[in-house]
Protein backbone atom coordinates (compact mmCIF):
# COMPACT_ATOMS: atom_id res chain seq x y z
CA UNK A 1 0.00 0.00 0.00
CA UNK A 2 1.46 3.54 -0.83
CA UNK A 3 0.44 6.95 0.52
CA UNK A 4 0.84 10.32 -1.08
CA UNK A 5 2.71 12.61 0.74
CA UNK A 6 3.42 15.72 -0.43
CA UNK A 7 6.00 15.23 -3.56
CA UNK A 8 6.52 11.87 -1.32
CA UNK A 9 5.21 8.43 -1.78
CA UNK A 10 6.44 6.26 0.97
CA UNK A 11 5.34 2.33 1.62
CA UNK A 12 3.37 1.80 4.81
CA UNK A 13 3.57 -1.32 5.77
CA UNK A 14 0.68 -4.21 5.49
CA UNK A 15 -1.38 -4.83 9.19
CA UNK A 16 -0.10 -7.56 10.92
CA UNK A 17 -2.29 -10.42 10.45
CA UNK A 18 -1.82 -11.18 14.10
CA UNK A 19 -3.43 -7.72 14.98
CA UNK A 20 -6.01 -8.14 12.33
CA UNK A 21 -7.70 -11.96 13.45
CA UNK A 22 -7.51 -10.29 17.12
CA UNK A 23 -9.58 -6.99 15.20
CA UNK A 24 -12.11 -9.96 13.87
CA UNK A 25 -11.89 -11.75 17.25
CA UNK A 26 -13.21 -8.55 19.21
CA UNK A 27 -15.21 -7.80 16.49
CA UNK A 28 -17.61 -10.77 16.83
CA UNK A 29 -17.19 -10.93 20.80
CA UNK A 30 -18.49 -7.11 20.94
CA UNK A 31 -21.49 -7.92 18.56
CA UNK A 32 -22.46 -11.17 20.38
CA UNK A 33 -21.78 -9.03 23.90
CA UNK A 34 -23.48 -5.39 22.65
CA UNK A 35 -26.50 -4.51 20.48
CA UNK A 36 -24.72 -2.97 17.93
CA UNK A 37 -26.72 -0.50 15.49
CA UNK A 38 -23.97 0.88 13.62
CA UNK A 39 -20.48 1.11 12.32
CA UNK A 40 -19.59 4.28 14.49
CA UNK A 41 -21.07 2.60 17.53
CA UNK A 42 -18.59 -0.37 16.80
CA UNK A 43 -15.85 1.64 16.22
CA UNK A 44 -15.79 3.45 19.50
CA UNK A 45 -15.91 -0.02 20.80
CA UNK A 46 -13.12 -1.03 19.26
CA UNK A 47 -11.20 2.15 20.19
CA UNK A 48 -12.07 1.08 24.16
CA UNK A 49 -10.28 -2.15 23.09
CA UNK A 50 -7.04 -0.32 21.14
CA UNK A 51 -7.77 -0.73 18.06
CA UNK A 52 -7.69 2.20 15.63
CA UNK A 53 -9.05 1.41 12.22
CA UNK A 54 -11.07 3.13 10.02
CA UNK A 55 -14.16 2.78 8.86
CA UNK A 56 -13.44 0.80 5.19
CA UNK A 57 -11.20 -1.67 6.92
CA UNK A 58 -14.17 -2.06 9.26
CA UNK A 59 -16.74 -2.50 6.31
CA UNK A 60 -14.09 -5.19 4.75
CA UNK A 61 -14.02 -6.58 7.98
CA UNK A 62 -17.83 -6.89 8.75
CA UNK A 63 -18.21 -8.44 5.23
CA UNK A 64 -15.48 -10.78 5.59
CA UNK A 65 -17.47 -12.12 8.69
CA UNK A 66 -20.50 -12.08 6.99
CA UNK A 67 -21.90 -9.74 9.73
CA UNK A 68 -25.82 -8.64 8.40
CA UNK A 69 -28.38 -7.02 10.16
CA UNK A 70 -31.93 -8.12 11.68
CA UNK A 71 -34.73 -6.16 13.49
CA UNK A 72 -34.36 -5.14 17.10
CA UNK A 73 -37.91 -5.49 17.51
CA UNK A 74 -38.50 -1.83 17.58
CA UNK A 75 -37.65 0.52 14.98
CA UNK A 76 -34.15 0.07 14.24
CA UNK A 77 -31.59 -2.94 13.64
CA UNK A 78 -28.59 -4.21 15.20
CA UNK A 79 -25.52 -6.07 13.58
CA UNK A 80 -25.72 -10.18 14.21
CA UNK A 81 -23.30 -13.39 13.03
CA UNK A 82 -24.26 -15.74 11.15
CA UNK A 83 -24.12 -19.29 13.20
CA UNK A 84 -21.43 -21.60 13.20
CA UNK A 85 -23.37 -24.17 11.47
CA UNK A 86 -24.06 -21.36 8.48
CA UNK A 87 -20.84 -20.40 8.00
CA UNK A 88 -19.04 -23.77 8.04
CA UNK A 89 -22.32 -24.55 5.05
CA UNK A 90 -21.17 -21.66 3.13
CA UNK A 91 -17.07 -22.11 3.61
CA UNK A 92 -18.21 -25.98 2.81
CA UNK A 93 -20.32 -24.40 -0.63
CA UNK A 94 -16.94 -22.28 -1.49
CA UNK A 95 -14.74 -25.04 -1.33
CA UNK A 96 -16.42 -27.67 -3.04
CA UNK A 97 -17.27 -24.77 -5.73
CA UNK A 98 -13.50 -24.46 -5.88
CA UNK A 99 -12.86 -28.28 -5.61
CA UNK A 100 -15.35 -29.35 -8.75
CA UNK A 101 -14.08 -25.90 -11.04
CA UNK A 102 -10.35 -25.68 -10.67
CA UNK A 103 -8.19 -27.91 -13.33
CA UNK A 104 -4.43 -26.27 -12.35
CA UNK A 105 -2.61 -24.10 -10.06
CA UNK A 106 0.64 -22.12 -11.37
CA UNK A 107 2.42 -19.46 -10.22
CA UNK A 108 5.37 -16.99 -11.11
CA UNK A 109 6.29 -15.05 -7.97
CA UNK A 110 3.40 -13.08 -6.74
CA UNK A 111 1.14 -14.00 -9.51
CA UNK A 112 -0.99 -16.94 -9.49
CA UNK A 113 -2.94 -18.43 -12.42
CA UNK A 114 -6.07 -21.03 -11.59
CA UNK A 115 -6.77 -23.04 -14.65
CA UNK A 116 -11.04 -23.79 -14.79
CA UNK A 117 -13.02 -25.88 -16.27
CA UNK A 118 -15.13 -23.96 -19.09
CA UNK A 119 -17.99 -21.64 -17.17
CA UNK A 120 -16.07 -22.12 -13.95
CA UNK A 121 -13.81 -19.32 -13.32
CA UNK A 122 -16.30 -16.89 -11.65
CA UNK A 123 -17.10 -19.26 -8.92
CA UNK A 124 -13.39 -20.58 -8.58
CA UNK A 125 -12.78 -16.42 -8.03
CA UNK A 126 -15.47 -16.17 -5.88
CA UNK A 127 -14.36 -19.25 -4.02
CA UNK A 128 -10.52 -17.89 -3.73
CA UNK A 129 -12.31 -14.26 -2.62
CA UNK A 130 -14.33 -16.02 0.12
CA UNK A 131 -11.67 -18.37 1.64
CA UNK A 132 -10.21 -15.17 3.61
CA UNK A 133 -6.47 -15.57 2.31
CA UNK A 134 -5.05 -12.52 3.77
CA UNK A 135 -2.23 -12.82 1.20
CA UNK A 136 -4.84 -12.54 -1.57
CA UNK A 137 -4.90 -9.12 -2.80
CA UNK A 138 -7.68 -9.94 -5.35
CA UNK A 139 -8.60 -12.06 -8.31
CA UNK A 140 -9.98 -11.37 -11.90
CA UNK A 141 -11.82 -14.19 -13.32
CA UNK A 142 -11.35 -14.47 -17.14
CA UNK A 143 -14.34 -14.93 -19.36
CA UNK A 144 -14.37 -18.57 -19.00
CA UNK A 145 -11.27 -20.36 -17.80
CA UNK A 146 -8.96 -18.94 -15.89
CA UNK A 147 -8.50 -16.90 -12.62
CA UNK A 148 -5.82 -14.51 -11.80
CA UNK A 149 -4.79 -14.24 -8.41
CA UNK A 150 -2.20 -11.49 -7.28
CA UNK A 151 -0.56 -12.03 -3.77
CA UNK A 152 0.92 -9.52 -1.37
CA UNK A 153 4.25 -8.26 -1.78
CA UNK A 154 7.20 -11.06 -0.54
CA UNK A 155 4.16 -13.66 -0.60
CA UNK A 156 4.90 -16.59 -2.99
CA UNK A 157 3.05 -19.10 -5.25
CA UNK A 158 4.47 -21.64 -3.00
CA UNK A 159 3.04 -19.83 0.48
CA UNK A 160 -0.24 -19.44 -1.31
CA UNK A 161 -0.72 -23.01 -2.01
CA UNK A 162 0.02 -23.88 1.28
CA UNK A 163 -2.83 -21.80 2.62
CA UNK A 164 -4.52 -23.41 -0.17
CA UNK A 165 -4.14 -26.81 1.49
CA UNK A 166 -4.50 -25.54 5.04
CA UNK A 167 -8.48 -24.13 3.87
CA UNK A 168 -9.06 -27.00 1.80
CA UNK A 169 -6.91 -30.50 2.80
CA UNK A 170 -8.81 -32.00 -0.84
CA UNK A 171 -6.31 -29.78 -2.93
CA UNK A 172 -3.97 -31.89 -5.13
CA UNK A 173 -0.51 -31.49 -5.89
Amino acid sequence: MFMREPGIIIQVPEPQVKERLARLKSIRKLIKTYRIESQEVLLGHLQKEGFMVTQATLSRDLKLLKVGKISDGSNGYIYTLPGDDERQETERTYIHDFLRGYISIDWSGNMVVIRTYSGHSDAVALAVDNLGLDDVLGTIAGRDNTVFVCLREGISGEDFMRRMKESIPELED
